[in-house]
């Protein structure tokens, strides 16, 4: 035991900081917001703290707004990845074809994961905007077509989200794609292709199986960027129109910093901190499974 400890030491001291920084920055306040969802907090002082029990979390579940920001942020989180999946594999394939400009291919594609989220939210705001001053309405003005109220309705205003999230991390996805097509050993697609192998045949049996790995951490990525995303649809279209695009973190926010109700914002963070726990720790044993098989 004194043997391991010892050869073990050295990477213990190693991962000290970060594990310091971590508990100071992640675990800690983790910890102090489950204690506060139980009181009464108003989100300034301590000085007339008082216990409450479960009344916060039984406003939370009372909440209409609450419910409809998770079924949104639900749907956000299941179609979001898997779009993005979808995409992600063939421009991965394209950007690691031989193409003399593959290079510039992959810097094109990367760049918008660069700026920050609330940045390319008021940037695609402008071009998406429903009035007379949208970029991509006067574009299709000039072809005769009528303007579209991308961020005006509803079921527009949920697409608009997910088409600028969309390109804004494809490009990135298609990274981690792209390293794990750049590890797959040439022999195989040689022994393929000795076997007259099509190219469907070629990545249905080796290249889709061998990204299993890449896809599991590029799923859980989308899927934990999905769930606490924020920045984005506030600047695109701050939740609206009407709740149409009101997630959870959203809700959150407003509870505790516009209506000041700090326990009850508290409440609603512990909830989704539990739920999301739980959907990645399925996810994960699900996509482990994969690899495996």
């Amino acid at each position: 035991m004194k043997v391991k400890l010892r050869k073990e030491l050295p990477y213990l001291l190693f991962i000290l900081p970060a594990f310091i920084v971590y508990t100071i920055l992640t675990v800690i306040p983790l910890v102090q917001t489950l204690g506060l969802s139980f009181t009464n907090w108003d989100g300034y002082s301590m000085s007339h703290l008082s216990f409450t029990g479960l009344k916060n979390f039984r406003l939370v579940f009372a909440d209409r707004s609450m419910k409809t920001a998770l079924l949104n942020t639900c749907f956000y989180s299941i179609v979001f990845p898997l779009v993005t999946t979808v995409f992600a594999i063939p421009l991965s394939l394209v950007l690691n074809s031989g193409m003399k400009t593959k290079n510039l291919q992959r810097a094109v594609f990367f760049f918008p994961s660069v700026p920050s989220a609330i940045i390319l939210g008021y940037l695609w705001a402008y071009i998406l905007s429903p009035t007379g001053n949208g970029l991509l309405n006067k574009l299709l003005g000039l072809f005769g077509i009528h303007p579209v109220m991308w961020l005006a309705v509803p079921k527009w205003a949920m697409f608009s989200v997910l088409l600028v999230n969309l390109w804004s991390v494809v490009g990135w996805h298609a990274c981690i794609y792209l390293a794990q097509l750049q590890s797959i050993p040439t022999e195989y697609y040689e022994a393929a292709n000795v076997d007259g192998a099509t190219a469907w045949q070629k990545f249905r049996y080796i290249t889709f199986p061998m990204l299993a790995s890449a896809m599991t951490v590029s799923v859980m990525l989308l899927l934990l960027n999905s769930m606490k995303l924020y920045d984005l649809p506030f600047a695109l279209t701050s939740g609206g129109p009407g709740t149409s695009t009101t997630l959870v973190s959203q809700i959150i926010i407003k509870t505790g910093f516009v209506e000041k109700s700090y326990g009850k914002a508290t409440a609603m963070s512990a909830i989704f901190f539990v739920f999301i726990a739980v959907i990645s720790v399925i996810q994960l044993k699900l996509m482990k499974k994969r690899e495996v098989e």
